[in-house]
């Protein structure tokens, strides 16, 4: 059956993070969660589990493995084998493991800002030295990779890279020219990549996405990939990802790092994922037309009724960047909008030095929630 994307479900009593952080007035538009229902052959399978009432240790994942495999060779023609899959209950303990194994303490890990914010606490929690290169923004607010930069922030004591793609908050699908380009210079730098792919699933009109690691058999062993249906089908709360590593060695120490540490993934976020990739197809076909049409309706609403605020159009997620820099606000946007139009978006700052000035807004939710945090916003600048 057609999902309702328009129906506004009632979170605030379910221990959801998004809708409990701030009072009851004000629009939550912040975490990177949707407020639509998940994927029904997703409600449907945890249904089922849980009916049948026993909740004991999990064996080896087989089939989520080969459906991850099938899933992977269908979308991105990337053949993988059972072994180089690695779950985890998360991407962010995914990069943070890599940070910890593969990086001493002193040692450099490389990031492109603005980003996801867990990506600076990865760093300082391998102690390891933050390297920076600034992503370039053109006049119409999309980013490129400046090259030079970015190979001048590397340095002898630089281990790894860690790849937003597509990238959290500006929304870029990276070309394969850029991706290939990228890995060149890591290779020739010894830096290891790893890539932060979980939003890959979440593609607009014209874009594809392409794991770097799929690029060629030398960028893949070099690469830890980072992937999840946990944003794609909205089940983030289940902490089901996986790492993709082809190289058996960088595995290992991978892997070896992980034990004690890393938690199984749960029964339950095995269900959903088994489910999501087998069945959720035709949901996120409809899912992307939605916020397709969210993306394109809060775009030309930025730009014909918020003079001096301007964003890029999103390639992927349904997260925008806000440049709210002319737009006369005094201090933090995010205070701004919080304080005098009960709208919580994220900061800018938390994504880095060169998002001062900005908020990242999440349109993954019903038309009229993001109609009303509009009319909200437009009603604190005007007064």
């Amino acid at each position: 059956m057609p999902s309702n994307f328009n129906f506004f479900p009632d979170r605030r009593n379910t221990e959801c993070a998004k809708w409990r952080q701030y009072d009851e007035d004000v629009l939550p538009m912040w975490v990177a969660d949707m407020d639509f229902l998940s994927p029904e052959p997703v409600i449907r399978a945890l249904r089922e589990r849980v009916e049948h009432g026993i909740f004991g240790y999990p064996c080896e994942p087989d089939e989520l493995k080969q459906v991850i495999i099938d899933h992977l060779a269908k979308k991105y023609q990337w053949t993988v084998v059972p072994e180089e899959i690695v779950l985890m209950p998360g991407v962010v303990n995914g990069f943070n493991l890599a940070c910890q194994a593969l990086a001493k303490p002193g040692e450099g890990i490389l990031i492109q800002t603005p980003v996801y914010a867990p990506f600076f606490s990865a760093q300082r929690h391998a102690r390891s030295v933050s390297q920076q290169v600034e992503l370039t923004v053109l006049d119409n607010g999309a980013y490129v990779i400046d090259f030079e930069k970015f190979e001048q922030a590397i340095t002898d004591q630089t281990r790894i890279f860690i790849l937003c793609n597509p990238h959290n908050p500006v929304g870029r699908v990276f070309r394969i020219d850029e991706l290939e380009k990228m890995a060149e210079i890591c290779l020739r730098h010894g830096v290891i990549i790893c890539s932060d792919e979980i939003h890959c699933d979440l593609l607009y009109s014209g874009y594809q996405h392409f794991p770097i690691a799929s690029l060629q058999p030398e960028i893949s062993k070099n690469t830890i990939t980072l992937m999840a249906p946990s944003k794609t089908y909205n089940i983030a709360g289940l902490s089901c990802s996986f790492a993709v590593i082809q190289n058996a060695d960088l595995r290992h120490t991978f892997q070896s790092a992980s034990r004690g540490l890393i938690s199984e993934v749960n029964i339950l976020g095995r269900v959903a994922a088994l489910a999501a990739y087998k069945e959720g197809q035709p949901w996120l076909d409809e899912l992307l037309c939605y916020l397709e049409a969210n993306r394109d309706f809060l775009y030309e609403n930025i730009c014909r009724e918020f003079p001096g605020i301007s964003m890029g159009l999103p390639e992927a997620t349904y997260l925008a960047w806000l440049d709210c820099r002319q737009s006369g606000i005094q201090g933090s946007p995010h205070d701004f909008f919080l304080e005098k139009g009960r709208v919580a978006m994220n900061k800018g700052d938390d994504f880095g030095k060169n998002g001062q000035g900005f908020v990242r807004l999440n349109f993954g939710c019903p038309r009229s929630m993001l109609v009303e945090a509009l009319e909200r916003m437009k009603k604190a600048l005007t007064g």
